[in-house]
C-alpha cells in the first residue's frame, strides 16, 4: 500500500473503477502499476469488480487488502453494469475509471486533475490521449464525429505547440477505457446506460454531460498505454449499439459532424470542381469554416442523408 493511500478511515478524493473480464495477468498488472503511478498525497481507493470471469480472477480477487476492494457480479453485467455498480460503491469526490488493459506510468493522472480543475463547474468527462500499448502509434486524442455523423477515435497526431500552450482540448467524446468525473455529475447523470452492451456507453454518456451544459476534455499532457479490445467479446455487439446511438442522438451527431462534412466537401470540390455542380455550397463551406457564417444547410442535409443509410441498413438487419 502507498502512503498515500485510503484506509478506509476517512473518504478519499478519488476512486478508482476498474471493471473486470477474464485477462488475470492484465489485471494483475495493472494493480501492481497503479499505487506508484498515483500522485503522493492523493487519498486514493480501488473498486475492482468482477464481471462472471472464470480464469482465476474470482479467486485472486480474495488476496486484495486496501486501498483496493473487491465487487463480485453474479452474472455477466456488461461493460456499463460492472462500471456503474462499482461507481456506486465509491466513496471519492472524483471517479477515474479505467480499463485493466491499460499500461500506466507515473504522471498519467495529474494533467487530468488539473485540466478538471481548471473547466471548475463546466467540468464533464476528462480523458488523455492513449497509444496502442503494441505498436506505439497514437489511438486516442479524443472522439471526433466525421462527415458521415458516425463517432470515430481522433487519431491525428496532437500538435507541440498544442500540448504546451493549450493542454485542455474540448471534444465531442471519448473513450471510457480512461476517463475522470466528479462523482456528483456522474450520479446526476445515472452512470452507463446500461442498453447498450460493450460499446457507445461512453460516447452516450459524454453526450448526456455536454447537454447538461458540461465541457467534456481531453488533457494532452496525460498519456497511457492501451491493449485495445484486449476483453474476449468486445466486438460483438457494435452494430446494435451503434444503432441505439444513432437514433437517440441523431440531431447532436449532425451538428457535431458538420465541420469535418464542410472540410470533406471542400477537399472533395477542390480536388475536382466539374464534379461538383454547386460552387455556392462549396463557397458556404468555406465561409463556415473560416467562422463567417452558420452550418450550411447542405452539411446538415448531407449528414442527415448518410445516418439514414446507415439506419435503413440497421433495420434491415433486424434493428428496431
Amino acid at each position: 500500500m502507498s502512503p498515500s493511500a485510503d484506509s478506509g478511515a476517512s473518504a478519499p478524493r478519488l476512486s478508482v473503477v476498474i471493471p473486470l473480464y477474464n485477462c488475470l495477468p492484465l489485471t494483475q498488472a495493472i494493480a501492481a502499476a497503479l499505487p506508484s503511478t498515483l500522485p503522493r498525497g492523493l487519498a486514493w481507493e480501488a473498486i475492482l469488480v468482477d464481471d462472471g470471469s472464470s480464469d482465476g480472477t474470482r479467486e485472486w480477487l480474495d488476496t486484495l487488502r486496501p486501498p483496493f476492494q473487491a465487487v463480485r457480479n453474479e452474472r455477466n453485467l456488461g461493460y456499463a453494469g460492472a462500471n456503474n455498480r462499482g461507481a456506486a460503491r465509491a466513496r471519492g469526490e472524483l471517479l477515474a475509471l479505467i480499463n485493466n488493459d491499460l499500461v500506466l506510468a507515473p504522471g498519467w493522472l495529474e494533467p487530468m486533475l488539473a485540466a478538471h480543475a481548471a473547466l471548475g463547474a463546466r467540468a464533464g468527462l476528462v480523458g488523455n490521449v492513449q497509444l496502442d500499448a503494441r505498436t506505439g502509434r497514437l489511438d486516442h486524442a479524443g472522439i471526433r464525429v466525421n462527415h458521415q455523423g458516425k463517432p470515430e477515435h481522433d487519431r491525428r497526431p496532437v500538435p507541440a505547440w498544442e500540448r504546451l500552450l493549450r493542454p485542455v482540448r474540448p471534444v465531442p467524446a471519448l473513450t471510457g477505457a480512461c476517463f475522470l468525473v466528479s462523482a456528483r455529475l456522474w450520479s446526476e447523470l445515472g452512470g452507463f446506460d446500461e442498453g447498450y452492451v460493450n460499446g457507445c456507453e461512453d460516447v452516450d454518456l459524454c453526450f448526456r454531460a455536454a447537454a447538461a451544459g458540461r465541457i467534456n476534455a481531453v488533457a494532452l499532457r496525460s498519456r497511457v498505454g492501451h491493449r485495445i479490445s484486449a476483453s474476449p467479446g468486445r466486438k460483438d455487439r457494435d452494430e446494435a449499439n451503434t444503432h441505439r446511438l444513432a437514433q437517440r442522438w441523431r440531431e447532436t451527431l449532425v451538428r457535431a459532424g458538420s465541420r469535418a462534412w464542410a472540410r470533406h466537401y471542400l477537399g472533395c470540390h477542390l480536388a475536382e470542381p466539374r464534379d461538383f455542380p454547386d460552387p455556392e455550397l462549396a463557397r458556404q463551406a468555406a465561409l463556415y469554416l473560416l467562422g463567417l457564417r452558420p452550418v450550411p444547410a447542405g452539411a446538415r442535409a448531407g449528414i442527415q442523408v448518410a445516418l439514414e443509410v446507415e439506419l435503413e441498413r440497421w433495420r434491415s438487419l433486424g434493428n428496431p
